[in-house]
């Protein structure tokens, strides 16, 4: 438990150095760090340091609770990272982050492969551990290559099915096998590392999946595996070339540069809006069938899709509607907010065509007084309808905040 009187309010900072010497950006970000800490030890710090960082940058997470003193620490590798209204999309980033959160128990834990095997069928040593569900919240930080996260997050909604999870697959350095994960111990061999947040502070989850809703619902009525044969019993592919030609033209282009297919979370719901699908992209046309290949294996008969379009301006808004819905009415600062923000790096400048796209965005949302860091990643983690998912293209932001 945190050690902070009753009386201390919460606190948020952030800091990050573009310097490219790993000794340089260390003393540039963690001094500016301490500062807006004001002299606090915080009890959580996140790092997130990119691969053009020269130097021994595996010292990141003894270094964070040697130097600030800080309780618990996750830190990870990246290709680029964020700070800020700022992205770094490629060369040298250091982003730090930290909290202190009266009240609020932050426990860490190390997920690995063993133990004892769940439904989801692969055994996992180290599921976090949660008392009351609804005041708790779980971030992580995972290895893409040699950890199962799919599993893993069936695994622990059998364990955990009201708490929401929220990070960031790690992107590994080019030739190497494993993601650079770090505690407060220094490195560690774990397939993920993260905390569970308990307490006084809640953990929200925004998630962004930068697409709308376009034509009309439909409801699966043939399917095979990965593949949609009928939809409200006429051939997928069918439908699919109906509602092309009923769209206007920007939204006509958009379905047939990026095509997704929107899943139905909640099963009672006729009417849908935005949070209400998950996003998965249309991969192929088995045109004998006339079917359509979903990058989901989960398809059902009875399942509510719609097709979705994903383009700049549908990303922006999503990300603003995301945290409103968080928000609420009231105005967010250093003392009652900070975010971590888990973006694909598939978006950025690849997917808007500008800069620090969802970095602005964010800003805008919360409030320029918020600290803000995050990284791009190789998946994204965060709940849609209430169930925990991995998600690409995503920007998933955990926000924490006082709780109203």
């Amino acid at each position: 438990m945190s050690a902070h009187p009753k009386t201390a309010e919460p606190l948020f900072a952030a800091a990050w150095s573009t310097k490219a010497s790993w000794d340089t950006a260390w003393r540039e970000a963690s001094s500016a760090l301490r500062e807006g800490l004001g002299g606090r030890s915080p009890d959580l710090v996140v790092a997130f340091v990119s691969h053009a960082v020269a130097g021994p940058r595996e010292e990141i997470g003894q270094r964070l609770s040697a130097e600030l003193h800080a309780k618990t620490v996750l830190a990870c590798g990246a290709r680029g990272v964020l700070g800020g209204e700022r992205e770094v999309e490629a060369g040298p980033a250091l982003s730090l982050w930290a909290a202190c959160l009266p009240d609020t128990e932050v426990r860490p834990f190390e997920v690995r492969l063993g133990g004892e095997e769940g439904t989801a069928g692969t055994a996992f040593e180290g599921l976090p551990e949660v008392r009351d569900a609804s005041r708790a919240g779980v971030l992580v930080l995972a290895d893409p290559y040699s950890f199962p996260v799919v599993d893993w997050i069936e695994a622990l909604h059998d364990k955990l099915p009201e708490t929401p999870v929220l990070g960031g697959l790690a992107v590994p350095e080019e030739g190497s096998e494993h993601a650079l994960l770090c505690t407060a111990n220094g490195v560690s061999n774990a397939g993920a590392i993260g905390v569970v947040v308990e307490g006084a502070v809640a953990l929200s989850a925004a998630v962004s999946q930068g697409c709308k809703p376009v034509g009309k619902p439909w409801v699966v009525t043939g399917c095979e595996d990965n593949l949609v044969l009928k939809l409200s019993g006429r051939p997928a592919m069918e439908v699919l070339m109906e509602t092309l030609a009923q769209l206007p033209p920007e939204e006509r282009e958009a379905l047939q540069r990026g095509p997704f297919l929107g899943l139905a979370v909640d099963a009672r719901k006729s009417v849908f809006g935005r949070g209400d699908f998950l996003a998965r992209g249309l991969i192929g046309i088995d045109k004998k069938r006339s079917a359509l290949a979903v990058a989901d294996p989960s398809l059902r008969n009875g399942m509510s899709v719609q097709f979705l379009v994903r383009d700049a301006a549908s990303a922006g808004e999503d990300i603003l509607h995301s945290v409103a819905c968080v928000r609420g009415a009231r105005r967010f600062d250093r003392t009652s907010a900070g975010a971590l923000v888990f973006t694909c790096n598939g978006r950025g400048q690849r997917m808007f065509g500008e800069e620090h796209h969802d970095a602005r965005h964010l800003r805008q949302a919360l409030g320029a007084d918020v600290p803000v860091a995050g990284f791009f990643a190789l998946g994204e983690i965060g709940p849609i309808g209430g169930r925990n998912f991995v998600h690409g293209f995503t920007a998933s932001t955990a926000i924490f905040h006082t709780r109203s």
